[in-house]
């Protein structure tokens, strides 16, 4: 296997449709995301295809199903299976979202909110903290795009994020559309959202599209709008070495329109770079501000 590096650079995500691309090896990335659960089973062909690009191309394990929010606890055989499958296949690192999928008795199958309170927090931690002891690695975890809010909140979304970092040690994948879904939706400050954030804790950057309307859905079946290109290159001088990533999860376009999406990722980090290099040091709010 190629050797893991913290510097993952640009990539995309694994989709059937492209698996004989990248089993021709000809698919310029630095790495490759796949859902978690799509491959924690104990043969077959996509499980097949993943060990084999992973041979050549890093991984990311992103999951959809931990539900690090749920009250009732974290389902130690989901853990398990998952430990198993990052043994396998050994990651750079493993990811899922700040939500909850599910009850004791039932999974939604979808990434739902949780409120923002004190006791909220303490469940989301216990469990972050239980999943960091059964997988042996710190989780990376997502913001979540957000179509409601609770009347009980007493934190905002980024200092919510901000406390669970400090009491679990976890990393952070920023979800760029997710926080333009989300401002746009509760009507909050996109750029006072980041600048909350504990920056240095990212570890990796989605940037995906979403279907506009009043209120706007993280479908991930449309290219990245300009909103977000411009949130990305106004946040991405205030990130360290970090892996970049265009998600694209329905109405999949070619292959080629998948990097050219990846090229403007690059050189919109290339060009702050050579933009920057000569400033002094500045503050996370400064930056924001020009």
């Amino acid at each position: 296997m190629k050797r893991i590096t913290e510097k993952a650079g640009y990539g995309i995500g694994l989709r059937r449709a492209h698996y004989e691309n990248f089993l021709a090896g000809s698919v310029p990335v630095d790495f490759v995301e796949v859902i978690s659960e799509n491959y924690m089973v104990d043969g077959g062909n996509p499980l097949r295809v993943l060990e084999s690009v992973r041979r050549d191309t890093p991984v990311i394990l992103h999951g959809v199903s931990m539900s690090i929010g749920s009250a009732d606890g974290l389902d130690d055989g989901y853990l398990q299976g998952l430990k198993r499958l990052a043994e396998r296949i050994e990651p750079l690192w493993v990811s899922d979202h700040i939500c909850w999928t599910r009850t004791s008795a039932h999974n939604s199958h979808d990434l739902l909110p949780l409120p923002y309170t004190a006791q909220a927090l303490d469940v989301v931690c216990k469990n972050i903290e239980h999943a960091q002891d059964v997988l042996g690695r710190e989780l990376v975890l997502e913001n979540p795009s957000s179509y409601l809010t609770f009347p009980c909140d007493e934190m905002t979304e980024w200092e919510f994020i901000a406390a669970i970092t400090r009491r679990t040690g976890c990393q952070l994948l920023l979800d760029i559309n997710n926080v333009v879904v989300s401002a746009h939706n509760h009507n909050f400050s996109a750029d006072e959202y980041i600048a909350g954030l504990p920056l240095e804790r990212v570890r990796q950057v989605h940037l995906a599209g979403h279907s506009d309307g009043q209120i706007k859905i993280d479908t991930h079946d449309q290219p990245v709008c300009d909103v977000t290109w411009d949130l990305y290159a106004r946040t991405r001088p205030l990130l360290g070495e970090v892996a970049v990533m265009i998600e694209r999860d329905d109405k999949l376009p070619t292959l080629d329109e998948l990097l050219g999406e990846l090229t403007v990722a690059r050189n919109l980090a290339s060009a702050d770079s050579i933009a920057h290099q000569h400033e002094p040091d500045i503050t996370v709010e400064d930056r924001i501000a020009s």
